[in-house]
């Protein structure tokens, strides 16, 4: 490998500290912070709030199955139901309003604590002075009030208005989905209606003290349950009697229609069919009596929340191995969903469960994406050096050869090629620095197609000579392994030879100097790892193989027989290519610093019958002669 620029190496040291030590703030918190960024981008434009409120539906759903603890209508609260019973025997609606005065006479027995109509009164109508007096005398009715479409008050008719005990407010807009999560506690000064009831009970009534608020506050209705376990009588059954009149004492009563296509309202518990709207008044008395409106987080909590959990999952995650990046991927979001539902049981707090789930695998996503692209930078960079497969076996079995940021030393048997430019220094003082550098450029790139292309490792330029490794950087120990290591290397330099035919065409139609080589081949032992200081490491191969192999190339200018590739080899690499390749014995040659001669092979070319006698290889000289 190479001559591994900074860039590889700073990768290759960041990627493997953050099995031993935490990475950097920094460094670890970049996806999470945009992924949280991205997060309450959604938050503040309502991407995550269609997903929040089906959870809104489903944590209900789950109390009514048993499968969340339930929960039951205050008995305190009651209402009667004009529903399709009364409208079949009393007639269509809108009633005439001595209805309503026949039943605060039937009412009165009972003395109910307070009685709200969700009905509005604004026209005049038959029977108008006899319910106003029935609304005096009972002394304990607020009435409805509303606004129209362009925002208007529909005023009670002030005859009504007067003999009532107050009014309150009956507005309110489901969301999206149709269905009723929120209730406006006042719109603008005027009460709700429940709230009303409550504020002008005879007896006190303990309130939250968002209750005491005079200004629009929208809250989150607790649904006790289904509207059908709501206290409910009809109309129709208790002007004939069939009702005890002490069902209603000391209870907060509504009247409202319930019948068929009128009014309708979904809850959670109650979407198809759905039900009357004077149960959303019901509910907000339930969980006013009760204090168990559904709290929420401020947007702002949220957007911190959202800000903080990816940044908080990315570093998790960053410094953790496979089996524990699983763990916490699972734990995490089960985690933050057994708390909110732990929260929604016990406390009453609604917390967003999908933004906050959504948002840390979103984050762990991010995580696998930068390390996705962290692969690809570094599979780039070593493929300038090694074939992309190599570069892909590099990765997968990192682990095997990096060790404390470097890679890990260890002995192997490779096969080292050194080529050289015959005459490179009177052609570089022929050329301008910049033709130079282009003419040299495209030579070195050829080469190193040729090498790359058959396994070879680039481990360095030096000036105009190339040295590439073979059988680098897993160790290659059996015999059929080094041997295909040595007839890689002897065949990138054929390839070289022949690819340079081609390029010197071209540097002489463009009149640039042509380009003559030398290669030597040998095989032997050598030391690979990472050489170098703490601020500049490279990956090489050390040892007196190395030293051969340079030290063959410039023998190619002694050989006196027919070498057509400019080629010597080792006998040790020959031993392995002797079968495949033509390759008479030069001579034996006693290099510096070595004491046994090595005898010497020039390539002439691969053999095309193998089985033929005539191929055989020519008998070793005698080393001692």
């Amino acid at each position: 490998m190479v001559d591994v620029f900074d860039g590889i190496n700073v990768l290759i040291k960041n990627w493997f500290k953050k099995n031993q030590r935490f990475i950097s703030s920094s460094q670890s918190i970049v996806p999470g912070a945009m992924v949280g960024l991205l997060s309450v981008g959604l938050w503040q434009i309502g991407a995550w709030q269609p997903l929040e409120r089906l959870v809104y539906s489903a944590l209900f759903q789950a109390r009514s199955a048993s499968i969340l603890p339930q929960t039951n209508w205050d008995r305190r609260v009651a209402v009667i139901a004009i529903d399709d019973a009364s409208l079949k025997k009393y007639g269509k609606f809108p009633w005439s309003r001595d209805r309503y005065a026949q039943l605060l006479q039937k009412l009165e027995p009972a003395s109910p604590a307070v009685i709200g109509f969700d009905v509005l009164f604004v026209d005049p109508g038959q029977g108008d002075e006899k319910f106003a007096k029935a609304i005096a005398k009972s002394g304990n009715v607020i009435l409805a009030t509303a606004w129209d479409n362009r925002g208007q008050p529909l005023e009670i008719l002030p005859e009504l208005k007067k003999a009532a005990l107050g009014e309150g407010q009956i507005w309110h807009n489901p969301d999206a989905d149709g269905i009723s999560r929120q209730a406006a506690l006042f719109f603008g000064t005027k009460p709700a209606l429940g709230l009303a009831m409550l504020l002008e009970a005879p007896e006190a009534v303990s309130l939250p003290h968002l209750a005491e608020v005079q200004r629009r506050k929208d809250v989150w209705i607790n649904w006790p349950g289904p509207t059908q376990n709501v206290s409910t009588y009809s109309y129709a059954s208790i002007m004939e009697g069939k009702v005890d009149a002490k069902a209603f004492a000391n209870k907060f009563v509504l009247v409202g229609v319930t019948a068929t296509a009128i009014d309708r309202l979904r809850s959670p518990y109650n979407q198809n069919p759905p039900t009357a709207g004077v149960y959303l008044h019901a509910a907000l008395i339930d969980n006013l009596l009760n204090d168990k409106l559904l709290h929420t987080l401020p947007k702002t909590t949220v957007m911190l929340l959202l800000l903080g959990i990816a940044p908080i999952t990315s570093w998790l995650l960053l410094k953790q191995g496979v089996w524990a990046r699983m763990a916490i991927a699972i734990l995490l979001p089960s985690g933050w969903v057994i708390f909110a539902l732990s929260a929604f049981i016990d406390d009453g707090w609604w917390l967003p469960i999908v933004a906050p789930v959504g948002t840390s695998i979103a984050a762990g996503i991010g995580v696998q994406l930068r390390e996705q692209y962290e692969k690809q930078q570094l599979m780039s960079l070593f493929a300038k050096h090694v074939a992309p497969e190599m570069a892909d076996l590099i990765w997968h079995r990192k682990d095997e050869i990096f060790h404390k940021g470097k890679l890990q030393a260890q002995e192997m048997m490779v096969t080292v090629l050194f080529a050289d430019i015959r005459g490179f220094t009177s052609i570089s003082e022929k050329l301008p620095p910049g033709e130079l550098i282009e003419w040299l450029n495209l030579f070195l790139d050829a080469m190193t197609d040729c090498i790359m292309d058959r396994g070879g490792v680039i481990d360095k330029y030096i000036g105009d000579a190339i040295m590439a490794v073979f059988g680098i950087p897993f160790s290659h120990t059996t015999p059929e392994e080094i041997q295909q290591d040595a007839l890689n290397a002897i065949a990138a330099g054929i390839a070289m030879q022949e690819r340079l035919k081609k390029l010197n065409q071209r540097f002489h139609n463009a009149n640039k100097p042509t380009i003559e080589i030398g290669i030597g081949i040998h095989t032997g032992p050598v030391v690979a790892g990472s050489v170098g200081g703490s601020r500049r490491l490279n990956y090489s191969v050390l040892g007196d193989t190395v030293n051969v192999a340079a030290r063959l190339e410039p023998m190619n200018k002694e050989v006196k027989i027919h070498n057509p590739y400019q080629m010597i080899v080792s006998g040790s690499t020959f031993a392995y290519a002797s079968d495949r390749y033509h390759g008479p014995a030069v001579r034996a040659i006693q290099l510096r610093g070595r004491e046994q001669a090595t005898i010497i092979y020039c390539i002439q070319g691969e053999k095309v019958n193998l089985a033929d006698p005539a191929e055989a290889l020519a008998p070793p000289l005698n080393i001692s002669a």
